[in-house]
């Protein structure tokens, strides 16, 4: 089949430069590019001739975007795109695009400039140096005036599903994705389309799927942390193998999942107090209209962090109290509740609270700066027709961060356990958080306090594989693209 390459790169030119309007010239048009686009003249439009089509146009496109325009245009679902489908997609995607633009040109000049982009991206709570704003800039100039116009934007992302800058904020997404038993984590930034489309509350439920799961599938390392975290020492240390046969020979191999029922349950509340709680506090820090620097968002995280687990904090102490449980002394969750009420009173839900507050200080702060330091790395130095990492990078840059954070505040995590358990123990100290921590350095010495770092290592990166999985499974199932 003979293409006349020039041609129809005029027709697109022509299109995106004058058709501003549905008319008899835009119609057109339309049609012009339609029967050049159609090779085999079956009046429609399939993947493999738009892909053909666009790359002998010179139209750069990412990949699977071919795919992604017909999927989404293809109403009848037929396998390809008619006229009127055709026509449909185009007239849409460039109403979007021009919403785009106008929410990225502040000043509203009608051009893009590297100023304006770095700061979109800071409002959606990401960073970008002045730099890396200019690469992206560069990546759409057309006529190497370091600015881009309404022409220039539009040729660019015509026929691409979505933008660069949705794409790093979406790509880039951590929290939902990964959930390895803790959840100091500052919350991800949904963009304005996720937030009126109704995406967030889709991908909050994705994020509470695999949390759950991922819990679930890594439970026994959990209880062997926390077995270690209280009962090991200097004097009576815990092997992992041991640890294991003593827990399986005490209450065999279901004991092994003690206190993840509740463990499972305190994720839907928290999810959803910490989301709400940070919206709030980064309306209230933000003085410049929801403009949200990395700082303010670090505080709005934290403060959200404490919210969630100060109205929560009942379900930690409880499933504390559940792990280390021996068979037949509490019938369940209620029944444990109840026992502490009665013997302990109210204020004994709230033991270890101090420390577990304090330990989202490090944990986020070190996770944020972490993750943002190796997002930025890979942007700088890798992202040139693309923002995506791919799955390695971006769950590799995750478990690192996390682990980080981990690391960071895991003494604190420790001293918060053994606040929990000191009452259910048999003639257990009670002591203040001051007292425990000089007690443990004086018997066991700094490493004491990463007693149970081992298991809790271990159970990592099955964890951030099992809830990747299951999010990503979870996301198709509600209607989310991927």
């Amino acid at each position: 089949m003979y293409f006349n390459t020039s041609k129809m790169h005029h027709a697109l030119r022509i299109f995106l430069t004058e058709g501003h309007c549905w008319d008899d010239v835009s119609r057109k048009t339309y049609a012009e590019l339609f029967e050049r686009l159609d090779t085999n003249k079956d009046g429609k439009v399939d993947v493999a001739e738009l892909r053909a089509g666009l790359i002998l146009m010179g139209v750069t496109f990412r990949k699977g975007a071919a795919q992604k325009i017909v999927e989404s245009g293809d109403k009848n679902k037929d396998g390809g795109l008619d006229f009127n489908e055709f026509s449909r997609y185009l007239k849409e995607h460039e109403k979007k695009l021009c919403l785009t633009f106008k929410s990225l040109d502040k000043n509203n000049d009608g051009r893009l400039d590297a100023s304006e982009i770095q700061q979109s991206l800071g409002e959606l709570g990401t960073d970008i140096s002045k730099e890396e704003a200019q690469k992206i800039l560069k990546s759409i100039d057309i006529d190497g005036t370091m600015t881009v116009d309404w022409n220039e934007w539009r040729e660019h992302f015509l026929f691409n599903p979505a933008t660069n800058l949705e794409d790093i904020i979406r790509y880039w997404k951590h929290s939902f994705v990964l959930d390895i038993g803790d959840s100091l984590a500052i919350p991800d930034e949904f963009t304005e389309e996720e937030k009126t489309t109704g995406i967030w509350w889709k991908q909050l439920v994705a994020g509470a799927m695999a949390g759950a799961v991922s819990r679930t599938g890594t439970a026994p390392l959990d209880r062997m942390k926390v077995f270690m975290q209280v009962h090991s020492s200097r004097s009576n240390k815990i092997s992992l193998v041991g640890g294991f046969k003593q827990m399986i020979k005490e209450g065999g191999v279901k004991s092994l999942w003690r206190g993840n029922g509740v463990n499972v349950l305190k994720i839907a509340p928290e999810t959803a107090i910490k989301f709400t709680a940070y919206e709030q506090y980064k309306k209230l820090l933000s003085s410049d209209s929801g403009k949200v620097q990395t700082s303010q968002r670090f505080m709005a995280g934290s403060l959200a962090g404490a919210t969630a687990q100060t109205a929560i904090y009942p379900m930690e102490l409880m499933k504390t109290r559940l792990t280390l449980r021996k068979t037949g002394q509490y019938s369940g969750a209620f029944d444990c509740a109840k026992k502490i009420l009665q013997k302990e009173g109210i204020k004994a839900f709230y033991k270890g609270y101090i420390p577990n507050i304090l330990g989202i200080i490090p944990y986020a702060g070190i996770d944020l700066a972490v993750y943002e330091s190796l997002k930025n790395a890979w942007l700088s130095r890798y992202a040139k027709d693309t923002a995506n990492p791919g799955i390695l990078v971006l769950l590799g840059c995750g478990t690192i961060s996390s682990t980080c954070g981990q690391l960071s505040s895991y003494p604190l995590a420790l001293v918060r356990t053994r606040m929990q358990a000191q009452a259910s123990l048999e003639g257990g100290e009670q002591t203040s958080m001051r007292m425990l921590v000089k007690n443990t350095l004086a018997k066991e010495g700094f490493f004491g306090l990463y007693r149970g770092i081992l298991p809790n290592f271990m159970k990592v990166i099955p964890a951030v594989s099992i809830s990747y999985v299951v999010y990503e499974y979870t996301k198709t199932g509600l209607g989310i693209s991927k």
